[in-house]
């Protein structure tokens, strides 16, 4: 199976450069999420209001749906310098201390993958967000010292897909928390044709709808999707994208009418054919597929059981009724007493 997928939320190579171009500058541009931006605003106009650093930030969600573009909003929202790293990235207290005092007052740190972080750096990290400070110990045994340096009042933005997978003292140190939710078809579609716009490409409404339909009511897909339909238009149709080309495009990707691709099609095949629907352990289908544990879990089964094909239960993995007809499969019916 391929390693990078193309209906994936998580973020390839070719997204960096993409989501610089389609990335929405300022609040007013960014599409969808309006809890969220109607909290921001507020927060925002009153931290600025005070000239104060913003309220440290939590971000969580699936891959693909906004969080990074909101901590560069928020940054340019108060004209504050954005420093971005990642959890992996943070190897040593040494790393974060070296990040910390660099920053100016006012200035935003956003680490992406918080959840990653490991424990020693997370310690460095209580002092720094809660009374502005680093901690250090210099030294070994009974020579060491403390030293506290005082740090810049700054904001930290956290992003995570993982909520769970945050220790309790870092999560409580965030003044706001927001969830982001998947996007509804109406937004998806305002997306597509914005992003359309930025990139010269001529798309008609019924095109874009369908484009929006097929992208797992996650931007980034969108924008992928977008991005492969206009390669494929400019080769047969001299750019201009319209039903019929948009269809051919969709089918040569192999991403059905609701956005399913060929691997989440072949894991409720495998488990349909090969274990008769159901259930079946999560290191069972791990090992019928050849895709990691993790990988099933964290990337496709999100999805599959949002769109009510699979079913996750105490025994096992299960496909529902929805997922049989989906693929044109009859049920049986000793299936349905699951």
């Amino acid at each position: 199976m391929p390693e990078q997928r193309l209906t994936s939320a998580q973020s390839l190579d070719e997204d960096q450069k993409l989501d610089l171009t389609l990335r929405p500058q300022n609040l007013d541009e960014f599409i969808g999420q309006e809890k969220i931006k109607d909290g921001l605003k507020i927060f925002l106009a009153a931290a600025k209001k005070r000239n104060e650093a913003l309220e440290h930030t939590l971000l969580y969600g699936a891959p693909g749906l906004g969080k990074t573009t909101l901590a560069h909003i928020i940054a340019k929202e108060m004209n504050a310098g954005l420093r971005v790293t990642s959890g992996p990235a943070i190897e040593r207290a040494g790393d974060l201390a070296a990040i910390l005092t660099n920053l100016a007052p006012g200035d935003i740190l956003f680490i992406d993958e918080i959840h990653r972080l490991n424990r020693t750096i997370e310690e460095v990290l209580y002092p720094a967000m809660e009374d502005y400070a680093l901690d250090l110990v210099i030294g070994k045994g009974p020579s060491a010292r403390t030293l506290r340096i005082d740090l810049p009042r700054f904001t930290l933005i956290g992003a995570t897909t993982r909520l769970s997978l945050l220790s309790s003292p870092l999560r409580d140190r965030f003044g706001s928390t927001y969830r982001l939710d998947y996007y509804q078809p109406n937004e998806m579609g305002r997306i597509v044709n914005r992003s359309a716009k930025i990139l010269n490409c001529q798309v008609d409404d019924l095109s874009a709808k369908k484009i929006a339909e097929r992208s797992r009511r996650t931007p980034r897909v969108a924008n992928r999707l977008l991005k492969r339909v206009r390669d494929f238009a400019e080769v047969k149709a001299d750019g201009i994208i319209n039903l019929n080309i948009c269809e051919d495009a969709l089918k040569m990707l192999r991403v059905d009418e609701l956005g399913l691709d060929e691997i989440d099609r072949q894991i409720l095949k495998i488990i349909i054919e090969k274990f008769n629907g159901g259930p079946v352990g999560l290191n069972t289908i791990s090992a019928a597929t050849g895709e990691e544990m993790a990988t099933i879990e964290d990337i496709y089964e999100p999805f599959l059981m949002q769109m009510g094909f699979l079913d996750r239960t105490s025994r096992g993995r299960v496909v529902t009724k929805l997922g049989y007809e989906h693929l044109g499969y009859q049920m049986p019916e000793q299936n349905k007493l699951i």
